[in-house]
């Protein structure tokens, strides 16, 4: 029994974090979400703090940790093909054409493992009989589940038109008939042993009892006074009572209640787990679902666009978007932000120059959270957007200073540049934010050319803001096929419009518009060279 709304054709089981694929029950009721972000590579947890994910991830989650672990875990379990991608989003398509049914399915779903997690009092330390009194309760709780899926399947399953939750809807009706459900309730109530159990024992060395075995329970029916009275045979059977404060004979009637139902109570154990793991499959799965659909309602409140994207295949060149937003600004900010436009097929290198403020950094995270969006199978933030599958995205982005003096800001860049490179393959994506700017542009300018132009040999692509004149000049005069030159749009009048044009880099970044607007009073003198 299998949920797959992730993958056609296996669980979700992420290599770390939360979601390990063991679903102990334990486990879930002691879970520190603090500690399990420190399981995450540091190069993910480079990219969360470039691209400002976790106010991604907190709007899909709506103060919710397992939806905001969850969204995490998807996100960075980057998928690599496009049948998958495209799964995921004919199973969001579904979803946002029916949001109240797929958030009853969760609720159902939520509530069901949160009152078997809390009715528990763990197996540890317990008695055979203890084991199988808490299985049988939980397998019942999980049975009345499957009903109101079920009735939510009869009434709603014609409403959807994915291949996932149409094999959801099937499997449900397929794996729990009606007759099926009959016979586990009668099952339920015979495995409740409300008249006792029977048991068959033989008799080892030193008449110690072997062979314990549970025999099919059966009704008995104490005689009444008068046949007993009446009759004149030999009794047809034979019993005795312990006396109330004989503390031994109930300990020894325990262990033989024990040794009886230890076989019984295993498979009990196992049904309920296992059945208990199909559960937190769902949710899990589920839960990405209902991520997406809280970030949508969010997006769609501040009237920014949304759009299914076009994922190409892997190791192509396409990339292209219309009105792409960073959308972490635009939850930020509660309100809609300016998007981009961009046509760059067959590219392997954008460099984007500019004004200061001019918009560049949220350009670049815009670029890098719409992938990490479409190969998660979400929708993007933008009105159109078609990119080919990467391998991996990876953020270099420019860092404050070392508080603890560990080391120089240069030595720090290098250092999660190494890192990159570990874990970096043929068909991934780099996104440089004014890295390398520690040292004289000279020397910056040097290493940012060789580390891009090593990393397009190796056929990576890469998006580099830069106030580097003489590394982003000397790019452009290469006149390259496979490069892409932007700039920050600026006015005459000095002001920024926040989009990219093509264009050539120029020398100045146009420090003096800061100047002037924040020291208006005291104007640059004419001789202030313009430069960051």
């Amino acid at each position: 029994m299998k949920s797959h709304l992730l993958y056609p054709d296996r669980d979700f089981n992420p290599e770390w974090g939360m979601l390990r694929r063991s679903p102990s029950p334990q486990r879930w009721l002691n879970r520190d979400y603090d500690k399990m972000w420190a399981c995450f590579p540091e190069y993910m947890q480079m990219t969360v703090q470039d691209l400002e994910l976790d106010i991604l991830f907190q709007s899909m989650a709506c103060g919710d940790k397992f939806l905001f672990e969850v969204a995490k875990n998807v996100f960075f379990t980057t998928e690599t093909d496009i049948e998958t991608i495209l799964y995921r989003q004919d199973i969001l398509r579904d979803c946002t054409a029916n949001s109240e049914v797929v958030r009853e399915i969760y609720r159902i779903v939520v509530d069901l493992i949160e009152e078997y997690l809390s009715g528990l009092n763990w197996y540890s330390g317990k008695t055979a009989d203890s084991v199988r009194s808490t299985s049988v309760h939980a397998l019942g709780l999980f049975t009345d589940a499957f009903l109101e899926l079920k009735k939510i399947a009869g009434e709603h399953a014609d409403r959807f038109q994915s291949g996932g939750f149409k094999e959801f809807f099937s499997m449900l009706e397929r794996e729990t008939s009606d007759e099926y459900i009959s016979s586990l309730k009668e099952k339920f109530e015979e495995l409740s042993f409300k008249n006792g159990i029977f048991t068959n024992v033989e008799l080892g060395k030193g008449n110690k009892g072997i062979n314990y075995t549970l025999q099919k329970n059966r009704m008995i029916k104490k005689p009444g006074w008068l046949s007993g009275f009446l009759s004149t045979g030999s009794p047809s059977q034979y019993s005795f009572c312990i006396a109330d404060r004989d503390i031994a004979g109930f300990r020894t009637l325990a262990e033989i209640k024990g040794r009886s139902m230890s076989s019984v109570s295993g498979i009990l154990l196992n049904s309920s787990d296992h059945i208990f793991s199909f559960f937190i499959s769902l949710k899990t799965e589920l839960a990405f679902y209902i991520g997406c659909l809280n970030l949508r309602d969010r997006l769609i409140s501040i009237g920014s666009p949304l759009s299914f994207p076009v994922p190409a295949e892997h190791g192509g060149r396409d990339f292209s978007f219309k009105e792409l937003y960073d959308v972490c600004l635009a939850l930020q900010k509660g309100e809609k932000v300016t998007g981009n436009d961009v046509e760059a097929e067959d590219i392997d290198l954008i460099i984007i120059t500019g004004a200061n403020r001019g918009g560049k950094s949220t350009f670049l995270r815009s670029i890098g959270v719409a992938q990490l969006m479409m190969q998660c199978g979400s929708f993007v933030p933008a009105e159109s957007f078609r990119s080919n599958i990467c391998t991996g995205i990876y953020t270099h982005f420019q860092r404050g200073e070392d508080h603890d003096m560990k080391s120089g800001k240069y030595d720090e860049e290098l250092r999660r540049m190494s890192e990159i490179v570990d874990h970096l393959k043929p068909g991934g994506l780099v996104l440089f934010n004014e890295s390398f700017a520690a040292t004289n542009e000279r020397e910056g300018s040097e290493i940012s050319r060789q580390i891009v132009c090593a990393l397009l040999k190796r056929r990576i692509k890469v998006a580099f803001v830069t106030h580097l004149y003489d590394f982003s000049q000397s790019l452009y005069e290469k006149n390259m096929d496979n490069s892409l030159f932007l700039r920050a749009e600026r006015k005459n009048s000095g002001e920024r419009t926040f989009r990219m044009k093509e264009g050539e880099p120029l020398r100045t970044s146009y420090g003096r518009d800061l100047y002037e607007k924040i020291f208006h009073e005291s104007p640059l003198p004419v001789s202030f060279e313009d430069r960051k």
